[in-house]
């Protein structure tokens, strides 16, 4: 039996809170002026905490929604600010937390939770499954050229950062989403917002124009030396094309950027074709590959009912999720879709792995020869890579 009492924190206890969390992360506590920032950043009702008696441990979380394969969207939370007091880690606080705040979700709808990891190690063993990937890379802006084949149309407005807030919610609305993409509500854009105006560098902001009005935007900063040398990088902050002619149009404009020698493009999409649009492909370099989004089917059932697949023999898997029980079970998976069934299964997974492969961004193949499938029919793996893959690479590019 725990010793300590989860509940709903009042607005006026999130500041310690957030310091808690800050603290797990070996972060100064936020000053006045920091915290009138962050505060914004809180939705109502969305952080709870451990006391014993005072606050030992925090997880916060707020409401969004997951775009899955095949473009529908569904009520996700997107989970953030999770710590414990140092002095009482390994004690059951942070199950404790993570079962209360899956267990509110649950009972509210919620279909999808996703977080970004500290460390890979913790969030597995709560259903949390590593869902989408990203790479990061640089260009030589001095000797990297747009390919005459790029697309040429459309313009690109650059905005300060006022009137970029005013846009960007809008422009980022309109735009077709990736599978693992999701909604930005208005306590993220406040985030944003804040850690735009704590920047010791000006963020700007650019607006692509196609045909049907904006169809894409990115956002920037540049820093280096200030005297002679002059290096300097362009860091890309959000990149968010909705065409291909926005994706080479706001690269044409990001490479015409004067003193500028290098752009830093951080946790991009894995295939996002920055090679295909440059004349040399040297001139852009992968400096790494590494983990986003964590995903948690909080509702199995309406999950994978949520999604499109791709054709291939239908495939009954067993997952088992000890979480939240009532996820347990066999589904047939098919090109029409997926539901409950009594047939016995080809394949046999925890509901963290189903995270992994929901998304297509792991096959079905290549996590049982890992063996994190139990394989009961040989033919299954194969179908399941075809049923769950996906056209593009799943992403969000989404941080909080």
């Amino acid at each position: 039996m725990s010793d300590f009492e989860i509940r709903t924190l009042d607005p006026g206890e999130h500041r310690a809170a957030s310091n808690l969390f800050r603290a797990s992360l070996h972060v100064p506590p936020s000053d006045d002026e920091d915290w009138e920032r962050a505060s914004r950043a809180f939705q109502p009702g969305g952080t709870i905490g451990a006391f014993d008696p005072d606050l030992i441990g925090t997880a916060r979380s707020f409401d969004a929604e997951l775009t899955v394969p095949g473009g529908a969207r569904r009520p996700m939370a997107g989970v953030t600010g999770v710590g414990v007091r140092a002095d009482r880690t390994r004690r059951g606080v942070l199950r404790a937390l993570m079962s209360a705040q899956l267990e509110d979700f649950a009972g509210r709808g919620v279909v999808f939770a996703s977080l970004l990891a500290s460390e890979a190690p913790i969030y597995g063993r709560f259903g949390y499954g590593l869902a989408t990937r990203y790479r990061s890379y640089t260009v030589d802006r001095n000797r990297a050229r747009l390919d005459p084949a790029a697309p040429a149309t459309g313009e690109v407005e650059l905005l300060e950062l006022d009137k970029a807030l005013e846009v960007l919610p809008g422009v980022y609305e309109g735009l077709a989403r990736r599978p693992g993409a999701m909604s930005r509500p208005e306590v993220l854009w406040r985030l944003y917002e804040g850690q735009a105006r704590r920047s010791p560098q000006p963020v700007k902001a650019l607006v692509h124009h196609g045909p049907d009005g904006p169809d894409g935007f990115a956002t920037y900063f540049v820093d280096g030396l200030q005297a002679h040398p002059w290096t300097k990088s362009l860091r890309l902050v959000d990149l968010f094309p909705g065409t291909p002619a926005a994706f080479a149009g706001l690269w044409r404009f990001l490479l015409g950027v004067d003193l500028v020698d290098t752009i830093v493009a951080e946790a991009r999409p894995l295939d996002e074709p920055i090679e295909l649009i440059l004349a040399d492909h040297r001139r852009s370099t992968v400096d790494r590959i590494g983990d986003e989004h964590w995903v948690r089917l909080v509702d199995v059932p309406a999950a994978l009912s949520a999604r499109e697949y791709g054709h291939a023999e239908p495939v009954v898997v067993e997952v088992t999720d000890p979480l939240l029980p009532a996820n347990s079970g066999a589904y047939r998976i098919t090109p029409d879709g997926a539901e409950r069934t009594e047939e016995p299964a080809a394949l046999r997974l925890d509901v963290t792995t189903l995270a992994m492969v929901y998304l297509g961004t792991w096959r079905a193949s290549a996590l049982a020869e890992a063996g994190r499938i139990e394989v009961r029919d040989p033919a299954a793996p194969a179908a399941a890579d075809l049923l769950f893959g996906t056209r593009v690479a799943a992403w969000s590019g989404t941080h909080y």
